[in-house]
């Protein structure tokens, strides 16, 4: 029997996730104990969870003290609890990063530490149990490491390999796991894909029975498999899907219309994968790890107010922070008396690397004419390919 005992927590209260990202089922913060001859608390929680994670460690504690915590990561939603801990267990040795080491009396000014820097393949006995220590800079904060405990094969994996959601890590349903965890990949690591490479790179070495994120359910056997398989795909930009995504930011209406019956025009070619994206009510967490997964891109737009309008203009700003880079992109603009959305769009391309731009570049005026609608064919012919 394993001696990993999880004390994180759920809130189904937590509607935004660092501040930006929508999560309607809540969200989990994941801690671990690891109850040997020494004791390893790995992270604390966020203060949402604070009052339960209390609990549950001294439940698992037993009336002992703890001889580590283990620190993986300082973002706020699994260090907001080091300072009571270390108020509560003074004796404790803080083992981290040297990077973070260096962090840390950032986020608690008068708290003194009794820190143990580790570096890449530093290890910790704690009797049966042994963790290693491996450095993952920018996976996605430049302190991260994770931890291999080796009697287990177990891979403590900080952020990396988690998803929304306040599901229980213990769960064993995780059927819903990919499409949560690809929109978390792409909105938390996704601009950091050589870095998470780097971190499969060293994985690959370990022999791994179980993956513990900070955030969502354990992995495991086929969850596990088809993590790392995702993994290697999300990190290299590569898309899972293989037609085209039509992503369409309209005002009136006038635009949306031209998108579905362009997204009509592709099917009759005989492209059987074809998916529209309203940006107008899709949240841009979404839209962007939508758009992620496809190799051809059509994003139709309206003009507004010389520019773009912002629905498109937030969905490019999104990803290009997030690398998006090796697509095909067709651009459709529509505007009633200036239309200059194509010009605001391929600007933004521009800084994105390996983008092919279709060489037809569409102009609508308020609903498509004729001409337009030609276009709108020569178009599909183009992205049907």
């Amino acid at each position: 029997m394993t001696n990993i005992k999880y004390i994180g927590a759920s809130s189904p209260e937590v509607k935004i996730f660092e501040g930006q990202y929508p999560t309607p089922d809540g969200m989990a913060y994941n801690s671990w104990l690891i109850d040997d001859e020494k004791i390893a608390v790995l992270d604390t929680v966020d203060n949402a969870v604070g009052e339960t994670w209390k609990k549950k460690l001294a439940e698992a504690l037993g009336g002992r003290k703890p001889d580590y915590l283990v620190v993986q990561h300082l973002e706020p939603d699994h260090s907001a609890l080091i300072g009571w801990f270390v108020g509560q267990y003074p004796e404790t040795t803080v083992v981290l990063s040297a990077r973070a080491a260096q962090m840390l009396p950032n986020f608690f000014r008068d708290t003194q530490f009794k820190m143990s820097p580790v570096k890449e393949g530093d290890t910790l006995k704690l009797g049966r149990h042994e963790l290693r220590f491996i450095m993952a800079p920018m996976v996605h904060w430049p302190e991260v490491m994770v931890s291999y405990e080796q009697a287990t094969r177990s891979l403590f994996s900080a952020d990396a390999f988690g998803s929304f959601g306040a599901q229980d890590a213990a769960a064993s349903d995780t059927s819903g796991w990919t499409e949560s965890a690809r929109r978390y990949y792409y909105n938390i690591c996704g601009k950091y894909g050589v870095q998470v490479q780097g971190l499969l790179k060293k994985a690959s070495a370990l022999d791994i029975a179980t993956v513990y994120p900070l955030h969502g359910p354990v992995l495991r056997g086929e969850t596990l498999a088809n993590a790392l398989a995702h993994y290697a795909n999300w990190s290299t930009w590569t898309p899972e899907r293989a037609g085209v995504v039509v992503a369409y930011a309209s005002i009136h209406g006038n635009t949306a219309s031209a998108a579905m019956r362009f997204a009509e025009m592709l099917r009759s070619r005989g492209v059987e994968d074809v998916a529209t994206v309203d940006l107008t009510l899709t949240e841009v967490s979404y839209a962007t790890a939508e758009v992620m997964d496809w190799p051809r891109v059509a994003l139709f737009s309206s003009s507004y107010d010389g520019g773009l309008f912002p629905p498109m203009e937030n969905l490019l700003l999104h990803l290009q922070a997030k690398g998006f880079c090796n697509r095909k992109v067709a651009l459709v603009e529509n505007g009633s008396w200036a239309p200059c959305a194509a010009k605001e769009m391929r600007r933004a391309l521009e800084g994105m690397k390996g983008i092919e731009l279709a060489s037809t570049t569409v102009t609508i005026k308020t609903t498509p004419d004729a001409d337009a609608l030609a276009s709108l064919e020569r178009l599909a012919d183009e992205m049907a390919k």
